[in-house]
């Protein structure tokens, strides 16, 4: 199966006809040979592979930071790709300069990725902040630095900065001069017709199947949600709707940003990398129906419901909490594929909280996580949803817990009979991350942990302890 692609690369326009299930990566260094983007985990970990990558949205062009390596290259089309070569001019700009001078690059192969990562973010702020700079590069490994020197270079960079926005890094040459011309020369490049087709595979963000499955990608056929659905995450009458195509940088940035909403601030930043989540979608996340996943155990809690389509147009309601059937099977059949996501935003009365236990805080896999809805009023709970994943073959809501609590005080009382139905509700087993007791025990103390957070002066901690 070949496609027909046109984007821009660097300072080139490109027309190439491609395998469509091939990665960004393998078109860059065996066809282009730009070989600057480097090959080294294939799996999103290390962000050697990274490139800018620039989408027109209302006349302007949006630049963010992905991984080459697990980014299907049909999705690249119309859009502009940024490898460290497009960055490089005559002479070394601000940002390759302070990585010499503070010894920041050692065997150098995970430079090109730093830059790329840490461009991504100039571009996209327009007031310099030295911890999101550094939370910038979070999915980008070094093996040689310790990394000391390089957050030295990215603080160097931010001092010498008198503003932040894509002319002044022009002038700085932190970014070449052809970037002012990008948004005309897209604006030419012409889209496919959203359609959707009979398919094999349904690609979102692909960030889990170019993992798991690249072989069998290129010998199949696919289609990209985008291709079928506008990427798009509003807010209208205190519902929040998220598309299937939506990325979760995209969910991210709605909650966020215009509405101002931080009750997942938590788990976006425990959740992935930058470029991971510019790329993953919400739909994906879901639809890959993993047991421990982060975001789905939060869109449980808060009692989600999807939309889900067809290729001729019909329409069906579910509840996420019943679209889970057993371990990795969910409720959609051939060329069924996710629509909307979309839930209730708490209000003033509600409480929301997220926890999980992983072998290392940020960026990692959880062995046990967990989700609470919880709604007071007159001291008493007139609404509880409580989730949790690692503990059943599916992401799982806990149904008999959260009704069991209902029109009850919080108490300690309460937790320990709560916590006996919850061993009831669970079914974990031995596996790489932990015992089934082990499990049960950290959902136990998950469970406890939302009740010291959300209602510190109900709970005697002491007694938790036991």
């Amino acid at each position: 199966m070949k496609i027909d692609i046109e984007f821009i690369l660097n300072n080139q326009l490109i027309s190439a006809t491609v395998n469509p299930n091939s990665v960004l990566l393998d078109f860059l260094r065996k066809d282009k040979k730009l070989t600057g983007t480097k090959e080294v985990c294939k799996e999103g970990d290390c962000g050697a592979c990274a490139v800018l990558l620039g989408s027109i949205k209302d006349g302007k062009v949006e630049y963010k930071s992905i991984n080459s390596c697990l980014y299907p290259i049909q999705k690249i089309q119309g859009k502009h790709v940024v490898t460290i070569e497009g960055l490089n001019s005559g002479s070394l700009n601000n940002i390759q300069n302070a990585f010499v001078n503070e010894g920041a690059s050692q065997c150098g192969f995970c430079t090109p990725g730093f830059i790329i990562s840490f461009t991504a973010y100039l571009i996209n702020t327009r007031k310099f902040n030295l911890n999101d700079a550094i939370n910038s590069v979070a999915g980008n490994i070094c093996r040689c630095t310790g990394y000391h020197s390089i957050m030295r270079s990215i603080k160097s960079v931010g001092e010498n900065l008198s503003e932040v926005n894509s002319e002044y890094l022009i002038e700085q040459g932190i970014i070449p001069d052809y970037f002012r011309s990008i948004p005309q020369r897209l604006q030419t490049i012409t889209f496919p017709t959203k359609n959707a087709v009979d398919y094999d595979k349904l690609i979102s963000g692909g960030t889990d199947l170019f993992v798991q499955v690249p072989e069998n990608m290129l010998q199949i056929r696919s289609q990209i949600s985008e291709n079928i659905i506008d990427s798009n995450v509003w807010s209208e009458n205190n519902q929040i709707f998220i598309s299937g195509s939506a990325t979760v940088s995209d969910f991210e940035k709605e909650l966020s940003g215009k509405l101002n909403k931080t009750f997942l601030n938590e788990l976006f930043v425990l959740f992935a990398s930058q470029p991971i989540k510019n790329s993953a979608t919400i739909a994906g996340n879901l639809v890959n129906a993993s047991p421990i996943a982060d975001l789905t155990i939060a869109l449980l809690a808060l009692d989600a419901s999807i939309t889900v389509s067809n290729v001729h147009g019909q329409k069906r309601s579910v509840k996420l909490k019943d679209f889970y059937i057993n371990y990795k099977k969910v409720d959609l059949v051939k060329n069924e594929f996710i629509e909307m996501i979309y839930f209730d935003l708490p209000d003033s009365d509600t409480e929301f909280n997220f926890e999980k236990v992983s072998k290392r805080k940020h960026l990692d896999i959880a062995s046990v996580n967990s989700s609470i809805l919880i709604n007071i009023v007159d001291k008493k709970i007139r609404d509880a949803k409580v989730s949790a994943g690692g503990v059943a073959p599916i992401p799982l809501f806990l149904k008999n817990t959260s009704e069991f609590m209902i029109g009850k005080e919080i108490t300690n009382y309460l937790l320990f009979d709560a916590i006996e139905i919850i061993n009831n509700e669970i079914s974990p087993i031995n596996d790489i991350r932990g015992s089934a007791e082990y499990k049960t025990l950290l959902l136990n103390q998950l469970f406890k942990a939302h009740f010291i957070k959300l209602f510190p002066d109900l709970i005697t901690h002491e007694v938790l302890a036991c």
